[in-house]
């Protein structure tokens, strides 16, 4: 190959990294900088933070819905195409949000911005298309799939900064602007593929998946409210979605072009991913932005920190540990294999929450320790293969629907991560309690969750095709001799 044909590969590459981080930051932006502005959001629209925090549900929802079917939807219409619009929509959701005058304006202006929710998958699909060589996707992958584990820390304090100095508002228009600057890169550096070309949307199963995936969620967040929930709405829903997912199953198993095969639904590298991803999320997601939070910031029981001594002690060094090691996660997948790069991270996972339930709950050092250590294992590594998996586990017919059901888990797991963990933590640690049991008690429920991701790992075949066998004695001796 000719150095010219070299550089102009790199040059290529290093085009299309700009434009993809530039669309995941954007997205990432919209996912956790908003954590900080909610108090100043309540205060600012003269409500509650509960109906606040409501917007974030919003947010979360809208993405768990979209993200099931538009990364197969970009597989057909064009990727680039598709990423493109979902950054305009985030451009036009900051807008919306940056104005309005009401917290009804500002929860549709957040579910405008969810629809970014698979900016992430549709990312990796792009750059999968584009770089064939595992171990350079590898890496590339593990930098890409950190930044939705937080921008390095930056997002939460420039959060906080833009709340205290600027106001919500000021958020939103930042928002705006990388959004628009995310637009321009995907239109000019993105290169288009679609892989399903010439295929009908089904639409027909996308109806009833995005209803059961709904139903879902309703129930989650009902069951969040603990005390307040309306377990019989919970149960009907859960149903209800079980009852949807049949139906979707039954469209799928007559339409021409389905949304997926049918067999591939009952096939490890579907359910077993799907359902590791979600015992991951449901482990260890409450725990860290729940849990360790309130704890640190209980006077009674806990540290009494400010909240933002917190985020900087606690929540900027998680991701930023994870935003370093993603890349070398990445790097080391193809060559020892994604498999044992996630037990890797689920193990690391399993003993930073075992410190954080132990001496992290009577050291300050302690609990900040963990939460870099679970930084490393969880965000820098666990979240990084499941991704990674998502993509190089996809069917060659649908190669957008694994990834975004994946999307989806990863919603799910969140959602029931604070259902049932901060439910042991307020039976155990009341309001005005000075015992620890309770958080204790939940940080240990979600070790346990951990422990059966890791378990269910086992069962998620191996991704041969996106990993490289590094020759042995015999071979390189005969690759010399001749």
């Amino acid at each position: 190959m000719s150095g010219g044909s070299v550089r102009e590969r790199t040059v290529g590459t290093a085009a299309l990294m700009t434009a993809l981080l530039g669309a995941c930051v954007a997205f990432q932006l919209n996912a956790s900088m908003m954590s900080a502005v909610l108090p100043t959001m309540a205060r600012e629209l003269h409500t509650d933070e509960v109906a606040v925090g409501l917007s974030q549900t919003a947010f979360f929802t809208s993405g768990a819905i979209f993200g099931v079917f538009l990364p197969r939807l970009s597989d057909i219409r064009g990727r680039r195409r598709v990423l493109g619009a979902l950054m305009a929509f985030v451009a036009l959701g900051s807008v919306l949000g940056a104005l309005a005058p009401n917290i009804v304006v500002l929860d549709i202006a957040r579910i405008i911005q969810g629809c970014s929710g698979p900016v992430v998958p549709i990312c990796l699909l792009m750059l999968r298309a584009t770089v064939t060589d595992p171990r350079r996707y590898g890496t590339l992958m593990g930098l890409i799939a950190a930044v939705n584990g937080g921008v390095a820390g930056v997002d939460t304090l420039l959060g906080g900064y833009l709340a205290t100095h600027v106001g919500f508002r000021g958020a939103f228009w930042t928002m705006a602007v990388v959004a628009v600057v995310a637009f321009g890169l995907v239109a000019r550096w993105a290169p288009e593929s679609r892989p399903s070309e010439g295929t009908r949307m089904d639409w027909l199963g996308v109806a009833p998946l995005v209803a059961s995936v709904a139903c879902v969620l309703f129930a989650l967040n009902e069951a969040g409210k603990l005390g307040d929930a309306r377990w019989l709405l919970v149960v009907a829903l859960l149903a209800l979605g079980v009852g949807l997912f049949a139906a979707f199953y039954q469209v799928e198993k007559r339409r021409a072009e389905p949304l997926v095969n049918p067999v591939h639904l009952g096939q490890r590298s579907t359910w077993a991913l799907l359902l590791t991803t979600m015992l991951t999320l449901t482990g260890v997601f409450a725990t860290i932005n729940g849990l360790v939070v309130s704890f640190a910031q209980d006077a009674q029981t806990g540290f009494g920190l400010r909240p933002d001594v917190t985020s900087l002690l606690l929540l900027t060094p998680f991701a930023l540990v994870g935003w370093i090691v993603g890349p070398f996660a990445g790097r080391l997948a193809p060559r020892i294999g994604y498999r044992k790069v996630l037990r890797v991270g689920l193990v690391g996972s399993i003993v930073s929450l075992a410190l954080m339930g132990t001496l992290g709950l009577h050291s300050l050092a302690a609990l900040v320790v963990a939460s870099v250590l679970l930084g490393i294992t969880y965000a820098g590594i666990a979240n990084i293969m499941l991704n990674g998996l998502g993509v190089v586990l996809s069917q060659p017919e649908s190669p957008g629907f694994l990834p975004g059901m994946n999307s989806a888990a990863f919603n799910f797991g969140a959602g029931l991560s604070f259902a049932v963990l901060p439910v042991v933590q307020v039976l155990g640690s009341p309001t005005g309690s000075s015992s620890t049991a309770g958080y204790a008690g939940g940080i240990g429920l979600g070790l346990v969750i951990t422990a059966l991701a890791l378990a269910t790992s086992f069962l998620i075949p191996r991704p041969a095709a996106a990993e490289v066998s590094e020759p042995g004695p015999e071979a390189a001796a005969s690759g010399l001799a001749r």
